[in-house]
């Protein structure tokens, strides 16, 4: 599977498409120009990734069962090829890695995220969703459904992986009121995290914020620079 990545330096950001797109999306969307100033600076390195959603979540061809499979492997392909990826090309075997994404890659950013702490730091998720269950899961759980959707197991979480994103982790839950937003998916992660003592920053923007680019090309400068990257 592709990977691109933006800049030589800086911390690392794990960039993750919206819906069926590709590893370039980012870019065409001009995302990544949005940001350009903090790669520049050499304050940020960005690296994008294809999405698996065309052939998990979105084939509803597909039987839920086999959707979750897919979604598991992507998630490993994640975890076991990508992060030691990105680790060797910024020269830090233990570095943890930011994620974010938009829309569906908010979705994966904050699976990524929660999934692993000890591989991930920092989250950003603009317009997400968080809970496969009303949309994508028709009714149907089995351990790959549990242990990829944030909703499900993130009310159990416990011990070490707790710890870490309680006192070790930032997380920003970002989202509009206006056409095509999901604010409720957004405050329902809040309260999840609210309930497990787990520090976030839950931002809703405007009525006029709507579903699309040139809002998220507003969020993610926004708190690449709040965070102090």
């Amino acid at each position: 599977m592709p990977i691109v990545t933006y800049g030589t330096r800086g911390r690392p950001i794990l960039l993750f498409p919206t819906a069926a797109a590709d590893y370039l999306e980012n870019e065409r969307f001009f995302l990544v120009k949005a940001v350009e100033p903090a790669i520049m600076a050499g304050r940020i390195r960005l690296f994008s990734i294809d999405s698996i959603n065309e052939y998990a979540w979105m084939d509803r061809s597909l039987p839920v069962r086999e959707q979750a499979r897919r979604q598991a492997s992507y998630s490993g392909y994640v975890e076991e090829e990508v992060v030691p990826y990105i680790r060797a090309a910024v020269g830090n075997k233990s570095e943890r890695i930011a994620t974010t994404g938009a829309s569906f890659g908010a979705f994966h950013a904050a699976n990524a995220f929660f999934r692993r702490p000890d591989l991930f730091d920092t989250v950003i998720g603009m317009s997400g969703f968080y809970d496969l269950g009303p949309s994508y899961l028709r009714g149907y759980s089995d351990e790959n459904c549990f242990f990829n959707n944030p909703a499900w197991y993130l009310p159990g979480l416990s011990g070490a992986p707790l710890r870490t994103l309680q006192h070790h982790s930032r997380i920003v839950i970002a989202t509009g009121q206006g056409a095509y937003e999901a604010p409720d998916a957004s405050r329902n992660l809040s309260e999840i995290l609210d309930r497990k003592g787990i520090p976030h920053w839950l931002d809703v923007w405007g009525h006029d914020v709507n579903h699309d680019w040139p809002w998220w090309r507003k969020m993610l400068p926004h708190f690449i620079d709040k965070l102090g990257y």
